[in-house]
Parts: C-alpha cells; structure tokens; sequence
C-alpha cells in the first residue's frame, strides 16, 4: 500500500514536524526514514545533546515551558505542567509514553510521521525522559501497522546502537530504555488512560483523575504520554530556542500540527501553523473553500474525525486551535478535515459518527454505556423519517447529561456530531421530520416512503 500523499503548502509555512527534502516533490518519501547517518547529517539528535550538555533536566523543562508546547493528542495540555509533575514526584523510577495508536482508523497523521521522521519522535522521547527523570521509554504504534513498525524498529536499533538511547544514554550509569509496543484495541486507545491500561494487558477503560498519570501512571509510577507530535516538536525547540517556537502560529498555541485534508481535488496530510484558517487548511484540498469545488459547492467540513463537529462554510474562518475549535462545536480530535459537497446528507451523516462512537464506547459509565446508544436511535429515526414528537428536546437534553458526566473525552465528544449537526443544519433535519423528505436523496427510507404516496 503506498504512503499517504503530503499535500503541498504555501512556501512561507514551517517546517517543524516533517521537513521538506531540498530537493523532494510533494508527496515523496526519504529514501530510508531509518537511515541515521543522513538524519544525523540534517541535525538529529543535536537537541538530546544541548539538553544534556548546557540545559540540564531543569532548564530543559523550562525552555519546553517558555516555547508554550501544548499536547497534539487532542486536549492541548501544556507539555511542560505534565514534565513538572511528573519529576515533582518522590518515585525511584518514571516512564515516557508515546502515544503513536492513532485511534481514528482514517485518519493517519501520526503514522505519516512516525514513518517518514522516526528519529524525532524518538530524540523527543529521550529528551522528555532526561528531563523527568525517567529510564523507560515506550512507543506504542497499531499492532497491524506493519510498515510504521519495520521502520521503527529500524529507527530504534540505530538510535541504540549509536548510543542516543540504551546503556549510559545520559551520561555514565543513566541508561534509557526505549521499546516499541504494539496494541491492539478499539477508537478509545487514544485516551492516555485507556492506553496505559493496555499496555498493561488489561481491559481498556479511562480512569478518574486524577491522579493523573503524570503522577501515578503505567505500573502506577509517574507516566508522562504524549502524542507523536508532540514529541517531534521537542528537539526542534531545544535546537532553535523557545521564542523561535513560540513565534510560529497562534500567541496561545504555538507550533504546527500535522492535518489530514480530504477534499472534492485532494487529499493527503499537510503540515499547519497553529491558528492556520479552516479556510486555508480546506484550501490545500480544495482550492477554492467555500465555492463551487470539483464542480460541487461545499456543504459542511467536519473537523475532529468521527466524534467531531460538522460545520457550515460559515465557519471557515475559524483559526485551527484548541478553544477556537471547540467554541465552534468542533475539536481537534485526529486532526481529521472533511470537506463534504450538497451530495451529503448532515443527517445521516451525524447518525452514521454517531453510531460509529456508540458502538466504540467502552460501557464503564451508565451515561456512556446507554446515553448514547439512546442518541444513535434518534439519529437513526431522523434519518429514518420515524422521529417521535420530542425527539429533538430529547436530544439536546440526553446530549448535556452525557457531557455533563462524563468520564472520558470520548463520552463528552460523542455527542458533537448530532449536536453541531442541529445547531448549524437545522433546516435540513426539520426536512426530515416535517416533511419526511432527505433533500440529499440520501436517506432512502424517506424517499421510498414518499414515493408510496403517490
């Protein structure tokens, strides 16, 4: 199966996570991702050496903490708070977790990086450890993720056999011990809990927190997890300074991250400036956002994957953040950017994600477990043209409930998919129920039952 396509970007964009061969297309991949004397030769593993050398495991948390790095995975926790934590605590021993699942089954940004820059998410794995403290190291990657692991396999034997990791790794008697863990298990993985849990071989279920697992994680020692991105972004920022960092994108969450576009001309994964427009993110797909593209005029974008939020072209101005994102009903989530065209039904489309999160919850919480599974049966009924006289009421009410007890940000976000769908498209759901009718001609039930009237 051939690699996702990277989609080009305006010349001016950094280039942080995956940097442009001088001489490479868009699309193409290294030669040999594992081949350490050319990674080295671009500057590999020359921010584990200055973090080692000048800044100490102090200093090193303070340069991370002043760039302003905010966690890739979704909730955009400031990296620093967790390091902090992490080498605050007492514990003998600590533990660095890569988080490389990558939950959403179509999306794959994290297997894009860790194929195609192995090192660094590996050289950002150690600094983190040498900063807290820590001698393990854990990356987990899908266990059919057959080509993301031979490379990492690869990336990981040269990284020990140079030294960069393994025995003395930080200097005389402070080894680290990197190792490369498949898991097998459903959407949920990507929650940090969830992970560690099976890492552990046990049932993957979110725990209350806190404590966190920044202070009693994997084995109930202080874990510090981040997303592959995340951790590719660390050496970058020791190497080139914090205010370099903090430079690039939004003032409140600086960086780029890496986003998958799917649009009517492209699609493949591109690396963004934090803040970056929906508008222009849209645009690498699509080159026109917002009007007629492919011959087809944009509908909704859906921003987060499958428990993310459907918008309007309305809100293709909103910049690529986390509270940005969320105040528009929407998330980061998998880094996922749909563009869909007047084919798609909202409807439907918000019943199938919302099945889609129902069917992968894990059923620890009664809200989780039956709450919405009750609002894939509405979504299903919308759909349907078989909506009961308060449904809508029903929704919006079962929807807080979830949110508001929820344990896990999968019970919280499961809900965005109808919820955004009513609050942006309610024109079209008002179709379905009034006039029992799919404007899209997507919902064949309804179609076939008008059809019968005539």
């Amino acid at each position: 199966m051939s690699d996702t396509a990277i989609l080009a970007t305006p010349k001016g964009w950094p280039a942080i996570l995956l940097p442009r061969p001088a001489a490479a297309k868009a699309g193409t991949v290294a030669a040999d991702p594992a081949d350490l004397d050319a990674a080295t030769a671009a500057g590999a593993f020359k921010g584990l050496r200055l973090a080692i050398r000048d800044l100490g495991a102090i200093g090193t948390i303070a340069v991370i903490g002043a760039a302003g790095l905010r966690g890739r995975g979704g909730a955009g926790y400031p990296a620093a708070d967790k390091w902090r934590a992490a080498a605050g605590t007492n514990a003998a021993e600590r533990i660095v977790v890569a988080n490389g699942y990558g939950a959403d089954p179509a999306t794959g940004t994290d297997g894009v990086l860790l194929r195609r820059n192995p090192f660094a998410v590996i050289e950002g794995l150690a600094i983190a450890a040498f900063a807290i403290g820590a001698g393990e190291a854990v990356i987990a990657v899908r266990a059919e993720a057959v080509s993301t692991i031979r490379v990492l396999e690869a990336a990981l034997a040269a990284a020990t056999d140079a030294g960069f990791v393994g025995p003395d790794a930080f200097g005389p008697g402070r080894s680290l011990d990197v190792r490369l863990e498949t898991v097998q298990g459903a959407y949920l993985l990507g929650e940090e809990t969830i992970l560690l849990k099976a890492l552990e071989g046990k049932r993957g279920q979110p725990e209350q927190r806190p404590p966190h697992p920044a202070t009693k994680g994997l084995r109930g020692l202080p874990t510090v997890v981040h997303n592959v991105q995340t951790l590719a972004a660390i050496p970058w920022i020791v190497v080139n300074g914090a205010d370099a960092f903090a430079k690039v994108g939004a003032k409140d969450c600086p960086g780029t991250i890496l986003v998958q576009v799917r649009g009517a001309d492209a699609a493949g994964v591109a690396e963004v400036p934090m803040g970056t427009s929906l508008r222009d993110i849209v645009a690498l797909a699509a080159p026109v956002a917002g009007s007629p593209a492919g011959g087809r005029a944009v509908k909704a974008i859906l921003v987060g994957g499958p428990s993310g939020g459907i918008l309007p072209p309305e809100a293709l101005d909103t910049p690529y953040t986390f509270e940005a994102l969320r105040a528009a009903g929407a998330h980061i989530g998998s880094g996922s950017v749909i563009v869909a065209d007047e084919r798609a039904c909202i409807v439907d489309l918000a019943r199938v994600l919302t099945r889609f999160c129902a069917d992968e919850a894990c059923g620890k919480t009664i809200p989780c477990r039956i709450g919405t599974r009750r609002l894939s049966e509405i979504g299903d009924r919308l759909a349907a043209g078989t909506s009961r006289a308060g449904d809508l009421d029903l929704l919006t009410d079962l929807a807080a409930d979830i949110v508001g007890s929820a344990l896990c940000d999968h019970e919280r976000l499961a809900t965005l998919p109808l919820v955004s769908g009513m609050r942006y498209f309610r024109a079209e759901l008002d179709e379905h129920i009034e006039r029992g009718s799919c404007p899209a001609g997507v919902c064949h039930p309804i179609a076939m039952a008008a059809s019968a009237t005539h």
